[in-house]
Protein backbone atom coordinates (compact mmCIF):
# COMPACT_ATOMS: atom_id res chain seq x y z
CA UNK A 1 0.00 0.00 0.00
CA UNK A 2 2.86 2.39 0.80
CA UNK A 3 4.48 1.76 -2.58
CA UNK A 4 1.10 2.30 -4.22
CA UNK A 5 0.68 5.71 -2.56
CA UNK A 6 4.28 6.84 -3.19
CA UNK A 7 4.02 5.90 -6.86
CA UNK A 8 0.90 8.05 -7.24
CA UNK A 9 2.44 11.01 -5.42
CA UNK A 10 5.58 10.93 -7.58
CA UNK A 11 3.51 10.55 -10.74
CA UNK A 12 1.22 13.50 -10.05
CA UNK A 13 4.04 15.65 -8.67
CA UNK A 14 6.14 15.21 -11.81
CA UNK A 15 3.09 15.90 -13.95
CA UNK A 16 2.41 19.15 -12.10
CA UNK A 17 6.03 20.23 -12.52
CA UNK A 18 5.84 19.55 -16.26
CA UNK A 19 2.65 21.61 -16.56
CA UNK A 20 4.26 24.52 -14.75
CA UNK A 21 7.36 24.33 -16.96
CA UNK A 22 5.38 24.34 -20.21
CA UNK A 23 3.04 27.10 -19.01
CA UNK A 24 5.89 29.31 -17.85
CA UNK A 25 7.72 28.78 -21.13
CA UNK A 26 4.61 29.83 -23.03
CA UNK A 27 4.35 32.94 -20.90
CA UNK A 28 8.02 33.78 -21.42
CA UNK A 29 8.18 33.20 -25.18
CA UNK A 30 4.57 33.79 -26.15
CA UNK A 31 2.31 36.75 -25.45
CA UNK A 32 4.92 39.51 -25.29
CA UNK A 33 6.28 41.96 -22.75
CA UNK A 34 3.53 42.65 -20.14
CA UNK A 35 5.17 45.90 -19.04
CA UNK A 36 5.22 47.23 -22.58
CA UNK A 37 1.62 46.16 -23.16
CA UNK A 38 0.54 47.80 -19.92
CA UNK A 39 1.75 51.24 -21.03
CA UNK A 40 0.88 50.92 -24.71
CA UNK A 41 -1.48 53.55 -26.09
CA UNK A 42 -4.10 51.38 -27.84
CA UNK A 43 -5.30 54.20 -30.10
CA UNK A 44 -1.95 55.49 -31.31
CA UNK A 45 0.06 52.28 -30.89
CA UNK A 46 2.89 54.09 -29.08
CA UNK A 47 4.37 53.80 -25.60
CA UNK A 48 3.45 56.40 -23.00
CA UNK A 49 6.67 55.89 -21.00
CA UNK A 50 10.35 56.03 -21.86
CA UNK A 51 12.28 52.79 -22.41
CA UNK A 52 14.48 53.30 -19.34
CA UNK A 53 11.40 53.58 -17.13
CA UNK A 54 10.01 50.39 -18.66
CA UNK A 55 13.31 48.63 -18.04
CA UNK A 56 13.20 49.69 -14.39
CA UNK A 57 9.72 48.24 -14.07
CA UNK A 58 10.86 44.98 -15.68
CA UNK A 59 13.65 44.75 -13.14
CA UNK A 60 11.25 45.52 -10.30
CA UNK A 61 8.97 42.62 -11.22
CA UNK A 62 11.85 40.29 -12.07
CA UNK A 63 10.94 39.70 -15.71
CA UNK A 64 14.24 40.99 -17.08
CA UNK A 65 16.08 37.77 -16.20
CA UNK A 66 16.68 34.77 -18.54
CA UNK A 67 14.05 32.04 -18.61
CA UNK A 68 15.91 29.48 -16.40
CA UNK A 69 16.51 32.08 -13.70
CA UNK A 70 12.92 33.31 -13.78
CA UNK A 71 11.54 29.78 -13.60
CA UNK A 72 13.89 28.86 -10.74
CA UNK A 73 12.81 31.91 -8.75
CA UNK A 74 9.18 31.15 -9.47
CA UNK A 75 9.51 27.57 -8.15
CA UNK A 76 11.38 28.81 -5.08
CA UNK A 77 8.56 31.22 -4.24
CA UNK A 78 5.94 28.61 -5.03
CA UNK A 79 7.59 26.17 -2.61
CA UNK A 80 6.89 28.58 0.28
CA UNK A 81 3.34 29.36 -0.87
CA UNK A 82 4.07 32.64 -2.66
CA UNK A 83 2.09 32.92 -5.91
CA UNK A 84 3.74 36.17 -6.89
CA UNK A 85 2.70 39.80 -7.24
CA UNK A 86 0.06 40.93 -9.74
CA UNK A 87 1.50 43.40 -12.25
CA UNK A 88 -1.90 44.85 -13.13
CA UNK A 89 -3.61 44.82 -9.73
CA UNK A 90 -0.40 45.74 -7.86
CA UNK A 91 -1.13 43.41 -4.95
CA UNK A 92 -0.12 39.87 -3.94
CA UNK A 93 -1.80 37.14 -5.93
CA UNK A 94 -2.31 35.17 -2.70
CA UNK A 95 -4.79 37.79 -1.46
CA UNK A 96 -6.71 37.68 -4.73
CA UNK A 97 -6.92 33.90 -4.60
CA UNK A 98 -7.89 33.79 -0.92
CA UNK A 99 -10.94 35.94 -1.65
CA UNK A 100 -12.07 34.38 -4.94
CA UNK A 101 -11.11 30.69 -4.73
CA UNK A 102 -13.49 29.75 -1.86
CA UNK A 103 -16.44 30.99 -3.93
CA UNK A 104 -15.50 28.77 -6.87
CA UNK A 105 -14.79 25.83 -4.58
CA UNK A 106 -18.25 26.09 -3.01
CA UNK A 107 -19.90 26.09 -6.44
CA UNK A 108 -17.67 23.23 -7.63
CA UNK A 109 -18.37 21.02 -4.60
CA UNK A 110 -22.10 21.71 -4.92
CA UNK A 111 -21.97 20.80 -8.62
CA UNK A 112 -20.15 17.53 -7.85
CA UNK A 113 -22.73 16.61 -5.20
CA UNK A 114 -25.52 17.40 -7.65
CA UNK A 115 -23.91 15.21 -10.32
CA UNK A 116 -23.49 12.31 -7.88
CA UNK A 117 -26.99 12.57 -6.43
CA UNK A 118 -28.65 12.85 -9.85
CA UNK A 119 -26.23 11.17 -12.28
CA UNK A 120 -25.55 7.85 -10.53
CA UNK A 121 -29.24 7.04 -9.80
CA UNK A 122 -30.17 7.94 -13.40
CA UNK A 123 -27.44 5.63 -14.71
CA UNK A 124 -28.57 2.78 -12.42
CA UNK A 125 -32.22 3.34 -13.34
CA UNK A 126 -31.44 3.32 -17.08
CA UNK A 127 -29.51 0.04 -16.76
CA UNK A 128 -32.24 -1.64 -14.72
CA UNK A 129 -34.81 -0.56 -17.35
CA UNK A 130 -32.57 -1.45 -20.29
CA UNK A 131 -34.18 -0.79 -23.71
CA UNK A 132 -37.33 0.54 -22.09
CA UNK A 133 -38.90 3.98 -22.55
CA UNK A 134 -37.11 5.16 -19.39
CA UNK A 135 -33.74 4.00 -20.72
CA UNK A 136 -34.33 5.65 -24.09
CA UNK A 137 -35.38 8.90 -22.41
CA UNK A 138 -32.24 9.00 -20.23
CA UNK A 139 -29.99 8.17 -23.19
CA UNK A 140 -31.71 10.88 -25.20
CA UNK A 141 -31.09 13.31 -22.35
CA UNK A 142 -27.37 12.44 -22.48
CA UNK A 143 -27.25 13.01 -26.23
CA UNK A 144 -29.06 16.34 -25.86
CA UNK A 145 -26.70 17.62 -23.16
CA UNK A 146 -23.65 16.55 -25.18
CA UNK A 147 -24.96 18.10 -28.40
CA UNK A 148 -26.11 21.48 -27.09
CA UNK A 149 -23.35 23.83 -25.83
CA UNK A 150 -23.62 25.31 -22.36
CA UNK A 151 -23.80 28.84 -23.77
CA UNK A 152 -27.04 27.75 -25.47
CA UNK A 153 -28.46 25.77 -22.54
CA UNK A 154 -27.89 28.66 -20.13
CA UNK A 155 -30.16 31.23 -21.83
CA UNK A 156 -32.76 28.51 -22.47
CA UNK A 157 -32.85 27.65 -18.76
CA UNK A 158 -32.94 31.34 -17.87
CA UNK A 159 -35.88 31.89 -20.19
CA UNK A 160 -37.74 28.86 -18.86
CA UNK A 161 -37.13 29.39 -15.13
CA UNK A 162 -37.36 33.18 -15.06
CA UNK A 163 -39.86 34.04 -17.80
CA UNK A 164 -42.02 30.96 -18.35
CA UNK A 165 -42.20 29.41 -14.87
CA UNK A 166 -41.24 32.53 -12.93
CA UNK A 167 -39.77 30.71 -9.94
CA UNK A 168 -36.66 32.87 -9.66
CA UNK A 169 -35.18 36.23 -10.54
CA UNK A 170 -32.30 36.55 -12.96
CA UNK A 171 -29.28 35.15 -11.04
CA UNK A 172 -26.55 37.77 -11.01
CA UNK A 173 -23.65 38.14 -8.60
CA UNK A 174 -22.84 36.15 -5.49
CA UNK A 175 -25.06 36.16 -2.42
CA UNK A 176 -23.87 32.96 -0.78
CA UNK A 177 -24.11 29.24 -1.45
CA UNK A 178 -27.52 28.88 0.18
CA UNK A 179 -29.16 31.69 -1.76
CA UNK A 180 -31.72 30.68 -4.37
CA UNK A 181 -29.84 32.41 -7.19
CA UNK A 182 -26.97 29.91 -6.99
CA UNK A 183 -29.18 27.00 -8.07
CA UNK A 184 -29.02 27.75 -11.81
CA UNK A 185 -25.20 28.24 -11.96
CA UNK A 186 -24.74 24.91 -10.14
CA UNK A 187 -27.09 23.08 -12.50
CA UNK A 188 -25.47 24.58 -15.60
CA UNK A 189 -21.96 23.79 -14.32
CA UNK A 190 -22.90 20.19 -13.54
CA UNK A 191 -24.40 19.66 -17.00
CA UNK A 192 -20.93 19.60 -18.55
CA UNK A 193 -19.94 16.39 -16.77
CA UNK A 194 -23.37 14.91 -16.01
CA UNK A 195 -23.49 12.81 -19.24
CA UNK A 196 -20.14 11.22 -18.35
CA UNK A 197 -21.42 10.14 -14.92
CA UNK A 198 -24.68 8.77 -16.30
CA UNK A 199 -23.04 6.98 -19.22
CA UNK A 200 -20.29 5.38 -17.13
CA UNK A 201 -22.75 4.29 -14.44
CA UNK A 202 -25.15 2.80 -16.99
CA UNK A 203 -22.41 0.89 -18.84
CA UNK A 204 -20.86 -0.45 -15.62
CA UNK A 205 -24.28 -1.43 -14.30
CA UNK A 206 -25.14 -3.35 -17.47
CA UNK A 207 -21.82 -5.20 -17.27
CA UNK A 208 -22.34 -6.04 -13.59
CA UNK A 209 -25.87 -7.34 -14.18
CA UNK A 210 -24.47 -10.15 -16.33
CA UNK A 211 -22.04 -11.40 -13.67
CA UNK A 212 -22.52 -14.81 -12.07
CA UNK A 213 -22.43 -13.56 -8.49
CA UNK A 214 -25.40 -11.26 -9.20
CA UNK A 215 -27.45 -14.18 -10.50
CA UNK A 216 -26.40 -16.18 -7.43
CA UNK A 217 -27.47 -13.37 -5.08
CA UNK A 218 -30.85 -13.19 -6.76
CA UNK A 219 -31.22 -16.97 -6.67
CA UNK A 220 -30.73 -16.83 -2.89
CA UNK A 221 -33.84 -14.65 -2.66
CA UNK A 222 -32.22 -11.30 -1.89
CA UNK A 223 -34.33 -8.27 -2.68
CA UNK A 224 -33.39 -6.03 -5.59
CA UNK A 225 -32.43 -3.24 -3.19
CA UNK A 226 -29.97 -5.47 -1.34
CA UNK A 227 -28.49 -6.78 -4.58
CA UNK A 228 -27.96 -3.24 -5.90
CA UNK A 229 -26.52 -1.63 -2.77
CA UNK A 230 -24.60 -4.61 -1.36
CA UNK A 231 -23.28 -6.36 -4.46
CA UNK A 232 -23.51 -4.05 -7.47
CA UNK A 233 -22.88 -0.46 -6.46
CA UNK A 234 -19.26 -0.87 -5.37
CA UNK A 235 -17.92 -2.30 -8.68
CA UNK A 236 -20.13 0.17 -10.58
CA UNK A 237 -18.47 3.15 -8.90
CA UNK A 238 -14.95 2.16 -10.03
CA UNK A 239 -15.35 3.21 -13.70
CA UNK A 240 -17.24 6.31 -12.57
CA UNK A 241 -14.31 7.30 -10.39
CA UNK A 242 -11.95 6.60 -13.28
CA UNK A 243 -13.58 9.41 -15.26
CA UNK A 244 -13.25 11.91 -12.40
CA UNK A 245 -10.26 13.51 -14.14
CA UNK A 246 -12.43 14.50 -17.09
CA UNK A 247 -15.11 15.61 -14.66
CA UNK A 248 -12.71 17.87 -12.74
CA UNK A 249 -11.36 19.37 -15.96
CA UNK A 250 -14.92 20.07 -17.07
CA UNK A 251 -15.70 21.79 -13.77
CA UNK A 252 -12.57 23.96 -13.88
CA UNK A 253 -13.15 24.99 -17.50
CA UNK A 254 -16.89 25.40 -17.01
CA UNK A 255 -16.35 27.68 -14.03
CA UNK A 256 -14.72 30.25 -16.34
CA UNK A 257 -17.86 30.51 -18.42
CA UNK A 258 -20.35 30.30 -15.54
CA UNK A 259 -18.70 33.00 -13.46
CA UNK A 260 -18.47 35.32 -16.45
CA UNK A 261 -22.12 34.88 -17.47
CA UNK A 262 -23.56 35.19 -13.97
CA UNK A 263 -20.99 37.78 -12.80
CA UNK A 264 -19.82 35.57 -9.93
CA UNK A 265 -16.62 37.00 -8.39
CA UNK A 266 -14.86 33.66 -8.26
CA UNK A 267 -11.58 32.17 -9.32
CA UNK A 268 -12.63 31.84 -12.96
CA UNK A 269 -13.27 35.57 -13.12
CA UNK A 270 -9.65 36.17 -12.08
CA UNK A 271 -8.42 33.86 -14.84
CA UNK A 272 -10.41 35.62 -17.56
CA UNK A 273 -9.27 39.07 -16.41
CA UNK A 274 -5.64 37.92 -16.22
CA UNK A 275 -5.77 36.53 -19.76
CA UNK A 276 -7.24 39.76 -21.09
CA UNK A 277 -4.65 41.95 -19.40
CA UNK A 278 -1.69 39.55 -19.84
CA UNK A 279 -0.97 39.50 -16.09
CA UNK A 280 1.70 36.76 -16.00
CA UNK A 281 1.76 36.04 -12.24
CA UNK A 282 -2.03 35.71 -12.07
CA UNK A 283 -2.13 33.52 -15.20
CA UNK A 284 0.47 31.19 -13.72
CA UNK A 285 -1.45 31.09 -10.43
CA UNK A 286 -4.65 30.08 -12.21
CA UNK A 287 -2.80 27.39 -14.18
CA UNK A 288 -1.13 26.05 -11.04
CA UNK A 289 -4.29 25.97 -8.93
CA UNK A 290 -6.41 24.57 -11.75
CA UNK A 291 -3.92 21.77 -12.39
CA UNK A 292 -3.60 21.16 -8.65
CA UNK A 293 -7.37 20.79 -8.29
CA UNK A 294 -7.50 18.22 -11.09
CA UNK A 295 -4.50 16.30 -9.76
CA UNK A 296 -5.70 16.27 -6.15
CA UNK A 297 -9.04 14.96 -7.41
CA UNK A 298 -7.26 12.17 -9.27
CA UNK A 299 -5.07 11.40 -6.25
CA UNK A 300 -8.16 11.08 -4.05
CA UNK A 301 -9.61 8.70 -6.62
CA UNK A 302 -6.42 6.62 -6.53
CA UNK A 303 -6.72 6.48 -2.75
CA UNK A 304 -10.37 5.44 -3.02
CA UNK A 305 -9.67 2.56 -5.44
CA UNK A 306 -8.32 0.17 -2.75
CA UNK A 307 -11.37 0.90 -0.60
CA UNK A 308 -13.73 -0.14 -3.41
CA UNK A 309 -11.57 -3.03 -4.59
CA UNK A 310 -8.81 -4.26 -2.22
CA UNK A 311 -7.14 -6.05 -5.15
CA UNK A 312 -6.04 -2.69 -6.54
CA UNK A 313 -2.77 -2.01 -4.71
CA UNK A 314 -0.38 -1.36 -7.56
Amino acid sequence: MTVYLLTRVVRWGSGLLLILFVSYAMMFYGAGDPIKRMFLDQEQGSLVLEEDVLEALRKKYGIDQPFPEQFRRYLAKLAVGDLGFSIREKRPVNRMVQVRLPISMQIGVAAVLFMVIVGIPLGVWAALRHNSVVDQFIVGFIVFINAVPIFVITPLLLWFLVVVVGIMDVPYGWKGLFHGQVVLPIIVLSFGAMPTVIRQTRAAMLDTLSQDYIRTARAKGLTSRLVIFRHMLRPVLIPVLTSVGLIMIGLVNGALFIELIFNIPGFGHIAITALRTVDYPVIMATVFIGALIVMVGNMLVDLAYPLLDPRITR
